[in-house]
Formats: structure tokens, sequence, C-alpha cells
């Protein structure tokens, strides 16, 4: 099924179009993968290579300070996913689309996938390197969600199309506060707590 949700997306959301409960189940079983395994793999990367900024020395964390930078990302991810869930859900009705809770959570399942499997990236914590993997998962990723909405929830190409822009836009705004929350915090004792 992992195999099928990464490979061959359109065949996934052919059968949640469907609405059948068996392919919805297994898919969902893939959801605790989404917050769970980058931060697993952003603390093995970073416990042992260290992360680098460029061509810099590694910066490297104390134990407390990988489990909060981990914990914290754990989070993001989880409110993140969870809220545009939601959100999708909640938009559904206004394009008339199917607004079935697991529904939603399998699309966005399979939509976030890619973005997990890249997130492998981060065992070798280099940003340059993480970029260069993760921006065409992130590309996968949207052409996911422009393409699989309208299939899986019944709706039309122009309604789909409306509707993956707005969530695009919602995922935007929410970055943004997310990169001012973490600047917030550091400048207000974040780098001080974690003794950079």
């Amino acid at each position: 099924m992992l195999i099928d949700t990464l490979f061959h997306p359109s065949k996934i959301f052919d059968e949640l179009s469907k609405e059948n409960a068996e392919t919805m189940a297994s898919i969902t079983r893939f959801a605790i993968l989404i917050p769970l395994l980058p931060p697993i793999f952003s603390w093995i990367g970073g416990n042992q290579l260290g992360w680098r900024l460029g061509g810099s020395e590694p910066v490297f964390f104390d134990t407390t300070g990988s489990i909060v930078f981990s914990l914290f990302y754990f989070i993001m991810l989880c409110i993140g996913f969870i809220s545009t869930v939601a959100i999708s859900k909640w938009m559904a009705k206004t394009y008339g689309a199917k607004s079935s809770l697991s529904l939603h959570l399998s699309i966005f399942t399979v939509i976030c996938l890619p973005l997990v499997v890249a997130s492998m990236a981060h065992l070798y914590p280099d940003v340059f390197f993480n970029v260069l993997i993760l921006v065409p998962a992130l590309v996968w990723s949207i052409t996911l969600l422009y393409k699989g909405l309208p299939i899986a929830l019944g709706i039309s190409s122009d309604q789909g199309m409306l509707m993956a822009s707005s969530l695009v836009g919602w995922l935007l705004v929410a970055a943004v506060s997310l990169l001012g929350i973490c600047v917030s915090l550091w400048m207000n004792g974040a780098m001080v707590i974690l003794g950079i």
C-alpha cells in the first residue's frame, strides 16, 4: 500500500473517491508517520553530525536542546497536519465536495508522504542538502494536492483547483506564522536556554 501511495497516487485517489473504508483505514495507518519521522531523522542527524549552515563548522546542541527542538518540530507538524485536514473538511462544504473526516485525513496522508520520505535528508543535516531534497518533494506534494483533490472529493477540476489554491494559501500563512513564532522564541530566550 505504501508503494502504491508513493508511486501510483492516482490509483489511490480513485479508490478514495469511492470512500472505500478498507483503503482509508490502510492509508490512515501512515498518518502518524507524518509528524513522527521528520523530528526523529532530525534528532539523529543533528546528534551524529551536527547541523551545517553553509561552510561553517557544524552546530551541535546538548541533549536538552536537541530534544526541545525535536519536540517542537513534532508539535508543529501535528498542529499543521491536523489543522490542514480540519480546514479542508470545513472548505469541502463550500465547494460541494465530500466532507468525511476520514476521507480528508486519508487524502492529506497521501499528499504529505513524499515530504515524509524526503525528510530522510535530515539524517545528513546540511541546510543546502536538505533544501535540495525537500523542495522537489514539496513540488511533488503540491502536484498531488492539485491533481488528487478533485478526484478524491468528487468535484470538478475547476473547483478542485480553487480549493487546492485556498489550502496552499492557508499553508503559506501558517509557514510565515511559524517562522515568526520561531524568531520570537529565539530572540526572547531560546538561544540562551540552549546555550548558544
